[in-house]
Protein backbone atom coordinates (compact mmCIF):
# COMPACT_ATOMS: atom_id res chain seq x y z
CA UNK A 1 0.00 0.00 0.00
CA UNK A 2 1.26 3.14 -1.21
CA UNK A 3 0.65 6.58 -0.94
CA UNK A 4 1.05 7.71 -4.30
CA UNK A 5 -0.65 6.32 -7.18
CA UNK A 6 0.76 7.01 -10.88
CA UNK A 7 -2.09 7.43 -13.65
CA UNK A 8 -0.65 8.62 -17.05
CA UNK A 9 2.60 10.44 -14.80
CA UNK A 10 0.53 11.52 -12.93
CA UNK A 11 1.17 11.80 -9.25
CA UNK A 12 -1.73 11.84 -6.63
CA UNK A 13 -2.36 10.66 -2.85
CA UNK A 14 -3.65 7.43 -1.45
CA UNK A 15 -7.77 7.70 -1.21
CA UNK A 16 -9.42 6.21 1.63
CA UNK A 17 -11.73 3.31 -0.41
CA UNK A 18 -7.96 2.20 -0.65
CA UNK A 19 -7.06 2.13 3.04
CA UNK A 20 -9.03 -1.61 3.92
CA UNK A 21 -10.89 -0.25 6.87
CA UNK A 22 -14.16 -1.36 7.66
CA UNK A 23 -16.81 1.59 7.96
CA UNK A 24 -17.59 0.89 11.34
CA UNK A 25 -18.29 3.97 13.58
CA UNK A 26 -22.03 5.24 12.86
CA UNK A 27 -22.44 8.95 13.40
CA UNK A 28 -23.37 8.87 17.10
CA UNK A 29 -20.22 7.10 17.67
CA UNK A 30 -18.05 9.85 15.91
CA UNK A 31 -20.18 12.68 17.67
CA UNK A 32 -19.06 11.00 21.11
CA UNK A 33 -15.39 10.43 20.28
CA UNK A 34 -15.23 13.97 19.29
CA UNK A 35 -16.95 15.27 22.62
CA UNK A 36 -14.77 12.15 24.42
CA UNK A 37 -11.33 14.25 22.59
CA UNK A 38 -12.48 17.97 23.74
CA UNK A 39 -13.25 16.82 27.56
CA UNK A 40 -10.58 15.32 29.44
CA UNK A 41 -9.27 14.63 33.89
CA UNK A 42 -8.02 18.62 32.82
CA UNK A 43 -11.33 20.10 33.14
CA UNK A 44 -12.57 17.65 35.92
CA UNK A 45 -9.40 17.20 38.03
CA UNK A 46 -6.58 19.57 37.16
CA UNK A 47 -8.94 23.28 36.74
CA UNK A 48 -8.78 23.86 40.70
CA UNK A 49 -5.02 24.22 40.10
CA UNK A 50 -5.51 26.51 36.89
CA UNK A 51 -8.04 28.00 39.07
CA UNK A 52 -5.64 28.75 41.99
CA UNK A 53 -3.40 30.28 39.86
CA UNK A 54 -5.18 32.84 37.55
CA UNK A 55 -8.52 33.42 39.27
CA UNK A 56 -11.50 34.33 37.23
CA UNK A 57 -9.62 34.72 33.69
CA UNK A 58 -9.49 31.33 33.33
CA UNK A 59 -13.03 31.82 32.16
CA UNK A 60 -11.13 34.09 29.08
CA UNK A 61 -8.22 31.78 28.76
CA UNK A 62 -10.46 28.82 27.99
CA UNK A 63 -12.40 31.21 25.24
CA UNK A 64 -9.40 32.46 23.13
CA UNK A 65 -8.17 28.35 23.20
CA UNK A 66 -11.49 27.24 22.70
CA UNK A 67 -11.64 29.88 19.50
CA UNK A 68 -8.13 28.73 18.95
CA UNK A 69 -9.28 25.33 18.60
CA UNK A 70 -12.31 25.90 16.38
CA UNK A 71 -10.21 27.35 13.86
CA UNK A 72 -8.33 24.23 13.61
CA UNK A 73 -10.86 22.10 13.57
CA UNK A 74 -12.59 23.80 10.62
CA UNK A 75 -9.18 23.65 9.00
CA UNK A 76 -9.19 20.31 9.45
CA UNK A 77 -12.54 20.13 8.47
CA UNK A 78 -12.02 20.77 5.12
CA UNK A 79 -9.11 18.86 4.48
CA UNK A 80 -10.91 16.10 5.68
CA UNK A 81 -13.96 16.68 3.38
CA UNK A 82 -11.39 17.38 0.51
CA UNK A 83 -9.68 13.64 1.27
CA UNK A 84 -11.25 11.44 4.22
CA UNK A 85 -8.08 9.35 5.21
CA UNK A 86 -7.25 7.57 8.65
CA UNK A 87 -3.95 9.30 8.42
CA UNK A 88 -5.58 12.76 8.55
CA UNK A 89 -2.90 15.21 9.40
CA UNK A 90 0.13 13.02 8.76
CA UNK A 91 -0.96 12.39 5.59
CA UNK A 92 -2.08 15.85 4.81
CA UNK A 93 1.51 16.81 5.78
CA UNK A 94 3.18 14.29 3.35
CA UNK A 95 0.87 15.59 0.70
CA UNK A 96 1.78 19.27 1.04
CA UNK A 97 5.08 19.27 2.60
CA UNK A 98 6.81 16.04 1.68
CA UNK A 99 7.79 12.74 3.01
CA UNK A 100 9.72 14.14 6.12
CA UNK A 101 6.51 15.97 7.05
CA UNK A 102 4.35 13.73 7.33
CA UNK A 103 6.86 11.21 9.01
CA UNK A 104 7.61 13.76 11.55
CA UNK A 105 4.05 14.49 12.03
CA UNK A 106 2.58 11.03 12.26
CA UNK A 107 5.34 9.59 14.51
CA UNK A 108 5.01 12.98 16.75
CA UNK A 109 1.34 12.36 17.03
CA UNK A 110 1.98 8.57 17.92
CA UNK A 111 4.14 9.84 20.67
CA UNK A 112 1.95 11.73 21.78
CA UNK A 113 -1.13 9.39 22.39
CA UNK A 114 1.63 6.72 23.77
CA UNK A 115 2.50 9.52 26.75
CA UNK A 116 -0.76 10.47 27.34
CA UNK A 117 -2.24 6.64 27.80
CA UNK A 118 0.86 6.10 29.98
CA UNK A 119 -0.20 8.96 31.98
CA UNK A 120 -3.92 8.56 32.31
CA UNK A 121 -3.98 4.26 32.34
CA UNK A 122 -1.21 5.53 35.68
CA UNK A 123 -4.17 7.67 36.89
CA UNK A 124 -6.96 5.33 36.22
CA UNK A 125 -4.93 2.73 38.49
CA UNK A 126 -4.73 5.54 41.39
CA UNK A 127 -8.78 6.11 40.85
CA UNK A 128 -9.33 2.26 40.92
CA UNK A 129 -7.31 2.38 43.97
CA UNK A 130 -9.97 4.99 45.56
CA UNK A 131 -11.91 1.91 46.29
CA UNK A 132 -9.44 -1.24 46.53
CA UNK A 133 -6.57 0.20 48.76
CA UNK A 134 -4.86 -2.83 48.93
CA UNK A 135 -3.93 -3.64 45.31
CA UNK A 136 -0.56 -2.08 43.63
CA UNK A 137 -1.37 0.97 41.01
CA UNK A 138 0.53 -1.17 38.71
CA UNK A 139 -2.12 -4.00 38.52
CA UNK A 140 -5.26 -2.25 38.18
CA UNK A 141 -3.45 -0.01 36.02
CA UNK A 142 -1.90 -3.17 33.73
CA UNK A 143 -5.59 -4.53 34.05
CA UNK A 144 -7.08 -1.50 32.82
CA UNK A 145 -4.96 -1.41 29.58
CA UNK A 146 -5.81 -4.87 28.87
CA UNK A 147 -9.46 -4.60 28.81
CA UNK A 148 -9.14 -1.27 26.42
CA UNK A 149 -6.92 -3.29 24.29
CA UNK A 150 -9.16 -6.32 23.67
CA UNK A 151 -11.90 -4.03 23.40
CA UNK A 152 -10.06 -2.08 20.31
CA UNK A 153 -8.74 -5.09 18.99
CA UNK A 154 -12.39 -7.03 18.43
CA UNK A 155 -13.89 -4.76 16.42
CA UNK A 156 -13.98 -0.66 15.95
CA UNK A 157 -17.58 -0.59 17.30
CA UNK A 158 -16.37 -2.15 20.47
CA UNK A 159 -14.18 0.93 20.60
CA UNK A 160 -17.11 3.18 19.46
CA UNK A 161 -19.41 2.36 22.02
CA UNK A 162 -16.83 2.40 24.97
CA UNK A 163 -16.39 5.94 23.98
CA UNK A 164 -20.13 6.24 23.47
CA UNK A 165 -20.36 5.32 27.35
CA UNK A 166 -17.37 7.01 28.47
CA UNK A 167 -18.38 10.51 26.96
CA UNK A 168 -21.96 9.94 28.09
CA UNK A 169 -20.76 9.82 31.67
CA UNK A 170 -18.41 12.87 31.29
CA UNK A 171 -21.41 14.54 29.78
CA UNK A 172 -23.94 13.90 32.45
CA UNK A 173 -21.25 14.86 35.16
CA UNK A 174 -21.11 18.77 33.79
CA UNK A 175 -24.12 18.89 32.85
CA UNK A 176 -25.40 17.96 36.52
CA UNK A 177 -22.79 20.43 38.07
CA UNK A 178 -24.17 23.12 35.52
CA UNK A 179 -27.52 22.53 36.96
CA UNK A 180 -26.94 22.42 40.49
CA UNK A 181 -24.80 25.64 40.26
CA UNK A 182 -27.47 27.47 38.00
CA UNK A 183 -29.74 26.49 41.01
CA UNK A 184 -27.60 27.51 43.90
CA UNK A 185 -27.51 30.98 42.13
CA UNK A 186 -31.15 31.30 40.76
CA UNK A 187 -32.96 29.69 43.93
CA UNK A 188 -30.21 29.86 46.67
CA UNK A 189 -31.00 25.82 47.89
CA UNK A 190 -28.12 24.65 50.03
CA UNK A 191 -25.41 26.68 52.33
CA UNK A 192 -23.92 27.31 49.62
CA UNK A 193 -26.48 29.52 48.70
CA UNK A 194 -26.09 31.92 51.15
CA UNK A 195 -22.90 33.14 49.55
CA UNK A 196 -22.92 32.37 45.93
CA UNK A 197 -23.17 34.78 43.15
CA UNK A 198 -22.18 36.09 39.88
CA UNK A 199 -19.95 39.17 41.59
CA UNK A 200 -17.19 36.18 42.57
CA UNK A 201 -16.02 36.44 39.08
CA UNK A 202 -14.66 39.85 39.61
CA UNK A 203 -15.19 41.21 43.23
CA UNK A 204 -12.27 39.17 45.13
CA UNK A 205 -9.40 40.53 43.23
CA UNK A 206 -10.59 41.45 39.93
CA UNK A 207 -11.14 39.52 37.35
CA UNK A 208 -7.50 38.93 37.04
CA UNK A 209 -6.29 38.90 40.53
CA UNK A 210 -3.08 37.45 39.72
CA UNK A 211 -2.04 40.01 37.17
CA UNK A 212 -2.76 39.55 33.19
CA UNK A 213 0.68 38.49 32.85
CA UNK A 214 0.64 35.57 34.96
CA UNK A 215 -2.79 34.18 32.82
CA UNK A 216 -1.05 34.59 29.85
CA UNK A 217 1.79 32.56 31.36
CA UNK A 218 -1.32 30.06 31.65
CA UNK A 219 -2.34 30.19 28.50
CA UNK A 220 -0.21 26.73 27.57
CA UNK A 221 -1.81 25.11 30.39
CA UNK A 222 -5.49 25.87 28.36
CA UNK A 223 -3.99 24.84 25.00
CA UNK A 224 -2.89 21.96 26.24
CA UNK A 225 -6.50 20.44 27.73
CA UNK A 226 -7.41 20.67 24.56
CA UNK A 227 -5.45 18.40 22.93
CA UNK A 228 -7.31 15.70 21.57
CA UNK A 229 -10.06 17.32 19.71
CA UNK A 230 -8.28 16.93 16.70
CA UNK A 231 -8.18 13.01 17.58
CA UNK A 232 -11.79 13.09 15.10
CA UNK A 233 -9.94 13.59 11.91
CA UNK A 234 -8.17 10.08 12.72
CA UNK A 235 -11.94 8.37 12.33
CA UNK A 236 -12.18 9.37 8.72
CA UNK A 237 -11.09 5.99 7.43
CA UNK A 238 -13.31 3.98 9.51
CA UNK A 239 -16.47 6.50 10.08
CA UNK A 240 -20.16 5.74 7.72
CA UNK A 241 -20.55 8.90 5.34
CA UNK A 242 -17.09 10.74 7.09
CA UNK A 243 -18.04 13.87 4.57
CA UNK A 244 -21.07 14.08 6.32
CA UNK A 245 -20.42 12.79 9.64
CA UNK A 246 -17.50 14.67 10.59
CA UNK A 247 -18.97 17.97 9.43
CA UNK A 248 -21.54 17.54 12.03
CA UNK A 249 -18.85 16.41 14.56
CA UNK A 250 -16.78 19.39 13.95
CA UNK A 251 -19.57 22.45 13.70
CA UNK A 252 -21.14 21.21 17.08
CA UNK A 253 -17.38 22.33 18.31
CA UNK A 254 -18.09 25.53 19.68
CA UNK A 255 -21.31 24.14 21.43
CA UNK A 256 -19.42 21.74 23.15
CA UNK A 257 -16.52 24.32 24.12
CA UNK A 258 -19.01 26.86 25.13
CA UNK A 259 -21.21 24.46 27.17
CA UNK A 260 -18.38 22.03 28.71
CA UNK A 261 -15.34 24.61 29.74
CA UNK A 262 -16.06 28.34 29.69
CA UNK A 263 -19.62 27.56 31.23
CA UNK A 264 -18.69 25.00 33.82
CA UNK A 265 -16.23 27.12 34.89
CA UNK A 266 -18.70 30.49 35.18
CA UNK A 267 -21.06 28.46 37.11
CA UNK A 268 -17.81 27.02 39.37
CA UNK A 269 -16.32 30.15 40.33
CA UNK A 270 -19.97 31.53 40.72
CA UNK A 271 -20.93 29.27 43.39
CA UNK A 272 -17.75 29.87 45.71
CA UNK A 273 -14.48 32.44 45.08
CA UNK A 274 -12.00 31.21 43.44
CA UNK A 275 -10.08 31.66 46.62
CA UNK A 276 -11.60 28.64 48.34
CA UNK A 277 -10.73 26.06 45.29
CA UNK A 278 -8.03 24.13 46.93
CA UNK A 279 -5.37 22.70 44.02
CA UNK A 280 -5.20 19.16 43.81
CA UNK A 281 -9.11 18.45 44.58
CA UNK A 282 -11.24 18.50 41.91
CA UNK A 283 -13.35 21.50 41.88
CA UNK A 284 -16.89 19.87 41.16
CA UNK A 285 -15.94 17.08 44.45
CA UNK A 286 -15.89 20.63 46.30
CA UNK A 287 -19.57 21.57 44.95
CA UNK A 288 -20.87 18.39 45.01
CA UNK A 289 -20.21 17.96 48.58
CA UNK A 290 -21.04 21.78 49.38
CA UNK A 291 -24.34 21.39 48.29
CA UNK A 292 -24.89 18.24 50.13
CA UNK A 293 -25.01 15.33 47.24
CA UNK A 294 -24.39 11.99 49.22
CA UNK A 295 -20.71 10.22 47.92
CA UNK A 296 -19.73 12.99 46.42
CA UNK A 297 -16.02 12.51 46.21
CA UNK A 298 -16.73 8.56 45.20
CA UNK A 299 -19.09 9.99 42.33
CA UNK A 300 -16.37 12.23 40.93
CA UNK A 301 -13.70 9.85 41.43
CA UNK A 302 -15.74 7.55 39.09
CA UNK A 303 -16.05 10.26 36.55
CA UNK A 304 -12.53 11.10 36.64
CA UNK A 305 -12.05 7.67 36.32
CA UNK A 306 -14.21 7.24 33.02
CA UNK A 307 -12.08 10.45 31.95
CA UNK A 308 -8.85 8.88 31.84
CA UNK A 309 -10.40 5.14 30.29
CA UNK A 310 -12.05 7.29 27.60
CA UNK A 311 -8.57 9.04 26.92
CA UNK A 312 -6.73 5.60 27.34
CA UNK A 313 -9.36 4.36 24.65
CA UNK A 314 -8.75 7.04 21.88
CA UNK A 315 -5.15 6.77 22.15
CA UNK A 316 -4.88 3.09 21.52
CA UNK A 317 -6.75 3.50 18.46
CA UNK A 318 -5.49 6.22 17.33
CA UNK A 319 -2.07 5.01 17.73
CA UNK A 320 -2.48 1.81 15.84
CA UNK A 321 -3.96 4.02 12.99
CA UNK A 322 -1.28 6.26 12.97
CA UNK A 323 1.29 3.41 13.36
CA UNK A 324 0.16 1.85 10.37
CA UNK A 325 -0.10 4.56 8.43
CA UNK A 326 3.25 5.22 8.88
CA UNK A 327 3.93 1.80 7.74
CA UNK A 328 1.69 2.04 4.67
CA UNK A 329 4.29 4.96 3.68
CA UNK A 330 7.56 3.01 4.15
CA UNK A 331 8.15 5.11 7.20
CA UNK A 332 7.70 1.94 9.95
CA UNK A 333 7.66 -1.97 9.85
CA UNK A 334 5.96 -2.87 7.10
CA UNK A 335 4.26 -5.99 9.10
CA UNK A 336 2.74 -2.83 11.10
CA UNK A 337 0.83 -2.54 8.29
CA UNK A 338 -1.45 -5.51 7.84
CA UNK A 339 -5.42 -5.92 8.25
CA UNK A 340 -6.60 -8.75 10.37
CA UNK A 341 -9.82 -10.21 9.49
CA UNK A 342 -11.98 -8.30 11.00
CA UNK A 343 -9.99 -5.02 9.59
CA UNK A 344 -8.17 -4.09 12.54
CA UNK A 345 -4.30 -3.07 12.44
CA UNK A 346 -3.50 -5.98 15.07
CA UNK A 347 0.42 -5.80 14.76
CA UNK A 348 0.61 -1.82 15.16
CA UNK A 349 -2.46 -1.81 18.29
CA UNK A 350 0.13 -5.07 19.48
CA UNK A 351 2.93 -2.50 19.83
CA UNK A 352 1.48 0.62 20.48
CA UNK A 353 -0.22 -0.91 23.51
CA UNK A 354 3.46 -2.59 24.64
CA UNK A 355 4.78 0.34 25.02
CA UNK A 356 1.95 1.73 26.98
CA UNK A 357 2.68 -0.97 29.54
CA UNK A 358 5.81 -0.58 29.37
CA UNK A 359 5.54 3.64 30.27
CA UNK A 360 3.23 2.23 33.25
CA UNK A 361 5.49 0.22 34.48
CA UNK A 362 8.02 3.18 34.37
CA UNK A 363 6.06 5.45 35.09
CA UNK A 364 4.76 3.20 38.57
CA UNK A 365 8.51 2.94 39.48
CA UNK A 366 10.12 6.60 38.67
CA UNK A 367 7.32 8.83 37.81
CA UNK A 368 9.67 12.39 38.56
CA UNK A 369 12.45 12.88 35.83
CA UNK A 370 12.20 10.12 33.26
CA UNK A 371 8.29 10.35 32.81
CA UNK A 372 8.24 14.08 32.55
CA UNK A 373 11.10 14.17 29.61
CA UNK A 374 8.45 11.90 27.96
CA UNK A 375 6.04 13.69 28.53
CA UNK A 376 7.57 17.09 27.00
CA UNK A 377 7.19 15.44 23.90
CA UNK A 378 3.75 15.40 23.52
CA UNK A 379 3.17 19.41 24.74
CA UNK A 380 5.24 20.09 21.38
CA UNK A 381 3.54 16.90 19.50
CA UNK A 382 0.07 18.59 20.02
CA UNK A 383 1.06 22.11 19.35
CA UNK A 384 3.16 20.80 16.04
CA UNK A 385 -0.17 18.81 14.99
CA UNK A 386 -1.87 22.37 15.24
CA UNK A 387 0.24 24.04 13.18
CA UNK A 388 0.83 21.49 10.47
CA UNK A 389 -3.14 21.50 9.96
CA UNK A 390 -2.92 24.90 9.87
CA UNK A 391 -0.43 25.25 6.89
CA UNK A 392 -1.75 21.97 4.89
CA UNK A 393 -4.77 24.21 4.84
CA UNK A 394 -2.96 27.01 3.79
CA UNK A 395 -1.22 24.97 0.37
CA UNK A 396 -4.52 23.38 -0.11
CA UNK A 397 -6.46 26.37 -0.89
CA UNK A 398 -3.15 27.61 -2.62
CA UNK A 399 -3.50 25.24 -4.81
CA UNK A 400 -7.12 25.26 -5.18
CA UNK A 401 -7.11 28.88 -6.45
CA UNK A 402 -4.46 27.54 -8.76
CA UNK A 403 -6.87 24.69 -10.20
CA UNK A 404 -4.95 21.83 -9.20
CA UNK A 405 -7.36 20.56 -6.66
CA UNK A 406 -10.91 20.48 -6.20
CA UNK A 407 -12.78 22.74 -3.70
CA UNK A 408 -14.29 21.43 -0.60
CA UNK A 409 -17.70 22.55 -0.24
CA UNK A 410 -16.86 23.01 3.65
CA UNK A 411 -15.10 25.97 4.13
CA UNK A 412 -12.88 27.35 6.92
CA UNK A 413 -14.23 30.88 7.91
CA UNK A 414 -12.20 33.70 7.21
CA UNK A 415 -9.24 32.29 5.76
CA UNK A 416 -5.91 32.90 5.40
CA UNK A 417 -6.50 35.55 7.55
CA UNK A 418 -7.38 33.22 10.42
CA UNK A 419 -4.97 30.66 9.73
CA UNK A 420 -2.48 33.47 10.36
CA UNK A 421 -3.61 34.72 13.43
CA UNK A 422 -4.45 31.24 15.10
CA UNK A 423 -0.67 30.22 13.88
CA UNK A 424 0.39 33.77 15.80
CA UNK A 425 -1.50 32.13 18.87
CA UNK A 426 0.41 29.21 18.90
CA UNK A 427 3.69 31.11 18.63
CA UNK A 428 2.96 33.21 21.11
CA UNK A 429 2.49 29.60 23.60
CA UNK A 430 5.78 28.99 22.30
CA UNK A 431 7.49 31.99 23.19
CA UNK A 432 5.34 31.85 27.18
CA UNK A 433 7.11 28.27 26.88
CA UNK A 434 10.50 29.28 26.83
CA UNK A 435 10.40 32.12 28.50
CA UNK A 436 8.70 30.18 31.70
CA UNK A 437 11.36 28.42 33.44
CA UNK A 438 8.78 25.34 33.91
CA UNK A 439 7.67 24.48 30.62
CA UNK A 440 10.93 25.74 28.54
CA UNK A 441 12.37 21.96 29.33
CA UNK A 442 9.83 20.76 26.46
CA UNK A 443 10.69 23.03 24.17
CA UNK A 444 14.34 21.34 24.89
CA UNK A 445 12.83 17.93 24.38
CA UNK A 446 11.28 18.55 21.63
CA UNK A 447 14.57 19.90 19.71
CA UNK A 448 16.25 16.36 20.69
CA UNK A 449 12.96 14.33 19.46
CA UNK A 450 13.24 16.05 16.26
CA UNK A 451 17.05 15.41 15.82
CA UNK A 452 16.63 11.95 16.59
CA UNK A 453 13.35 11.76 13.57
CA UNK A 454 16.07 13.43 11.04
CA UNK A 455 18.23 10.15 11.72
CA UNK A 456 15.34 7.69 11.73
CA UNK A 457 13.97 8.97 8.74
CA UNK A 458 17.32 8.55 7.09
CA UNK A 459 17.57 4.68 8.51
CA UNK A 460 14.16 4.36 6.82
CA UNK A 461 15.13 6.11 3.68
CA UNK A 462 18.55 3.40 3.40
CA UNK A 463 16.61 0.48 4.92
CA UNK A 464 13.65 0.56 2.89
CA UNK A 465 11.64 -0.37 6.24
Amino acid sequence: MQIEQHDGGRTSPRTTSEEGYRRGLSARQVQMVAIGGAIGTALFYGSSTAIARVGPSLIALYAVGGVVVFFIMRALGELIIYRPVSGSFADYAREFFGPFAGFTTGWSYWALWITACMSEVTAAGHYINFWWTGIPVWTTAAAALAVLFIANLVSVKIFGELEVWFSTVKVMAIIAMIVIGVGVLIFGFSAAGDTASLAHLWSDGGFAPRGAWRSMLAMQVVIVAYVGTELVGVTAGEAENPRQTLRKAINSLPVRIGLFYVGAVIVLLSVFSWRQYTPGVSPFVQVFAYVGIPGAAGIMNFVVLTAALSSCNSGIYCTGRMLRDLAANGEAPQTMGKLDDRQVPRHALVLSTLVMGAGVIVNVISPDKAFLYVTSVATCAGLWTWVVILAAHLRYRTKVRAGALPAADFRMPGAPITNWITVAVLGAIVVIMAIDADTRLALYIWAIWIALLGVGYQLTKRTGS
